[in-house]
């Protein structure tokens, strides 16, 4: 089994799903007593997001590519990183190690063109929903990807900062969410793109009645399958040198 390595705390909420989701898939995998081999790099997330907010990616993603090569040092094998939205400096973090990343929307389009949809409405925080570095890569895929309206992101978006990342789940803003996910499929979304490794835990499937792509599940997946070498998805360009 390959080691994973986790850049996480972006929210601590959505870590911890992940290491449960990656542990339940290998002993589903696996049986046994079998677990995850990971070593996870937990950053301060205030400091993150302040970096977000002022628009320093490029500040970001050199915190995040040092605990790359802090986890590569410690025997990672590949690396995941648990958000979606810091998948923006990607290239800033590749470019300080020598072991792969697998994106967490190869995961997720992979899964979409597996369930031969052409059209998906994606939720996320305001710079996954409104910049290209995320729906580009979907949409590599063949797959159109729809937004909600302006005012509807920065709802969506105020949610996932001031209530999910802090553990949060409150009623209201699930049946708001509810309401821009109706609007969408309205519009011809075929499913939702849980774009936010925190939305998950506030929408579920039974919730809707069109397919649900979470994010967070499905990269966790993903990771299992690239550690035991179960065909994970190839997220990256020739894996193959790397030998995974």
């Amino acid at each position: 089994m390959k080691t994973i390595g986790m850049i996480g705390g972006m929210s601590w909420e959505s870590s911890a799903q992940y290491y449960r989701l990656m542990n339940e898939e290998v002993k589903q995998q696996l049986g046994g007593l079998h677990s995850a081999k990971c070593i996870l790099y937990s950053v301060d997330f205030q400091e993150i997001e302040h970096y977000q907010a002022e628009g320093e990616w490029e500040k970001a993603g050199q915190v995040l590519g040092e605990a790359a090569q802090s986890l590569e040092s410690a025997g990672a094998d590949f690396i995941i990183i648990c958000t979606n939205t810091m998948h923006k400096v990607i290239d800033i973090i590749a470019a300080k190690i020598t072991i792969p990343i697998l994106h967490i929307a190869d995961a997720t389009a992979n899964q979409i063109e597996k369930a031969s949809l052409q059209k998906v409405a994606l939720l996320g925080t305001k710079y996954t929903m409104e910049q290209d570095f995320y729906r580009a890569r979907v949409e590599g895929f063949g797959i159109e990807v729809l937004v909600p309206f302006a005012d509807e992101r920065t709802e969506v978006n105020r949610i996932i900062y001031e209530e999910l990342c802090l553990g949060r789940i409150e009623q209201t803003s699930k049946d708001y969410y509810l309401q821009v996910i109706e609007n969408l499929v309205q519009s011809g979304a075929q499913g939702i793109i849980l774009g936010c490794t925190e939305i998950g835990l506030l929408i579920k499937q039974e919730d809707l009645s069109v397919p649900v792509f979470d994010t967070t599940i499905l990269h966790a997946q993903a990771t299992v399958n690239m550690a035991i070498h179960k065909g994970g998805v190839i997220c990256q360009e020739k894996y193959e040198k790397w030998g995974l």
